[in-house]
């Protein structure tokens, strides 16, 4: 579960584009640069198409993606499937 929590907050600074460097953003987070890239990892592993920008200082992602993690309900679907009920 902590695992995922980085994730999300990984995935939250990268898309702020204000991760800065690896060593600022362990810091950030509270773990060690060899865990950050260990879950950095998992992440490219998991299709994140996770770069590092050098001018930008930051993570960023090389194309638009989406990503969450966990159950939520859609409401979207039930109206649409069954736009007259209720």
């Amino acid at each position: 579960m902590k695992q995922i929590k980085l994730m999300e907050r990984i995935d939250q600074l990268t898309r702020l584009e204000a991760t800065g460097t690896p060593l600022e953003l362990a810091l950030r987070l509270g773990i060690s640069k060899t865990k950050l890239y260990r879950i950095i990892n998992v992440m490219k592993d998991l299709d994140a198409p996770l770069e590092y920008d050098i001018n930008l200082q930051s993570y960023i992602y090389a194309k638009d993606v989406g990503f969450k993690f966990g159950f939520f309900t859609d409401n979207t679907t039930s109206d649409t499937l069954h736009p007259h009920a209720g």
